[in-house]
């Protein structure tokens, strides 16, 4: 199906142009979401008519989305989980826990803004994508953690997995000193 298209579409085209899409695309997404018409040649007159105010939209849309990202661009977010010695998470941190987690520090996101491929199932800092508009994507730092202390050691770039692998060394090693006298005292 051919469509005219009302904004920028990722990966489709720019405002006015108009595209062959498949048809369950533009019927169940970009019909429904106002971000296309169909071309016919009705539509094609309405969209030439419309153009400036459409254009006028996007501008302004977009200086708003660039208002938000200056202030959300490198924040840092903090996600206490359960998980694993070895850092795995018994759950997952999805876009849904993400989006409420924003929300609460202040910034209006939805869930379809994050560009998340696949969700986080490990502690660490991970660096989360945010397409504010189709032209505006910032960068925010999602720390995964399974305590606030630990939050902020990571925070501050310390490795919280090798740490703790280090403090089960010294405890082996401190175990050791104490067992070597108790085995000289058997062998005298």
């Amino acid at each position: 199906m051919d469509v005219i298209l009302l904004e920028r579409v990722a990966k489709l085209g720019q405002m006015g142009e108009v595209v062959r899409v498949k048809n369950g695309f533009a019927r169940n997404y970009l019909l429904p979401k106002g971000k296309a018409l169909r071309a016919t040649q009705p539509n094609k007159e309405r969209f030439a008519r419309e153009r400036v105010q459409l254009e006028a939209r996007n501008l302004e849309l977009k200086r708003d989305a660039e208002a938000v990202g200056a202030k959300l661009g490198g924040q840092s977010f903090a996600v206490l989980r359960q998980a694993g010695e070895t850092g795995q998470l018994y759950g997952s941190v999805s876009t849904r826990d993400l989006a409420e987690l924003m929300t609460k520090g202040g910034f209006t996101v939805e869930r379809q803004q994050l560009v998340l491929n696949a969700p986080i199932k490990t502690i660490g800092l991970h660096r989360v994508p945010v397409a504010l508009h189709p032209e505006v994507e910032v960068t925010v730092v999602i720390n995964v953690a399974r305590s606030a202390d630990e939050a902020e050691r990571q925070a501050r770039g310390e490795d919280v997995s090798r740490r703790r692998d280090e403090d089960e060394d010294v405890a082996a090693e401190a175990e050791e000193a104490f067992e070597q006298p108790d085995e000289e005292a058997e062998e005298a």
